[in-house]
């Protein structure tokens, strides 16, 4: 009789273990749902960053170097796409895209762990199917060309692609 108690209990375990594998999905068990931390530094350091989505809101600004917690779920089976842009005064703008990747975890793990309920409720409600582009942004800002920061009272020719896209805005047209 204890015999037979112990063997209820061991298969108990197993199928409370093995339940519990099957309704989670493998990257949402090892812990990638949720958003994802990048790491955006800048030679110069206390360049401005700003970091849009693909609708076009701005999602943080601030000053590097800095840590950003970025959201990966769009929506059910769809990752977001962030753009960084870094500038400082007097040095070249660098735009940077961030774009969403599926997840090893979710491709393979689901394969071995999660099973259909894993690949197409799971993770991708949670967000664990996906994974950034991107974690660590390091970049050096190159300096604006010489005369384009001369602060005297002359008019100077430049190109436009010289100019730098936080001074765009400020531009007045001289023929129609």
């Amino acid at each position: 009789m204890k015999y037979f108690y112990k063997t209820i209990l061991f298969f108990l375990c197993f199928l409370l273990f093995t339940v519990t594998i099957i309704i989670n999905g493998c990257a949402t068990i090892f812990g990638w749902s949720g958003s994802e931390l990048v790491n955006v530094r800048s030679t110069p350091e206390q360049a401005v960053v700003t970091i849009t989505d693909e609708s076009g809101t701005k999602v943080f600004e601030g000053n590097t170097p800095t840590n950003v917690s970025l959201e990966k779920k769009k929506g059910f089976f769809s990752g977001k796409t962030y753009t960084l842009t870094i500038s400082k005064e007097g040095f070249t703008d660098k735009t940077i895209m961030i774009d969403t990747e599926t997840n090893g975890w979710y491709l393979g793990g689901n394969l071995i762990f999660g099973g259909l309920i894993g690949w197409f409720i799971v993770d991708p409600a949670t967000g664990a199917m996906w994974t950034l582009s991107a974690n660590e942004i390091d970049v050096s800002l190159e300096p604006l060309k010489e005369g384009l920061m001369d602060n005297t009272n002359q008019i100077k020719v430049v190109l436009f692609k010289d100019v730098p896209a936080s001074l765009r805005g400020n531009m007045v047209r001289v023929n129609k």
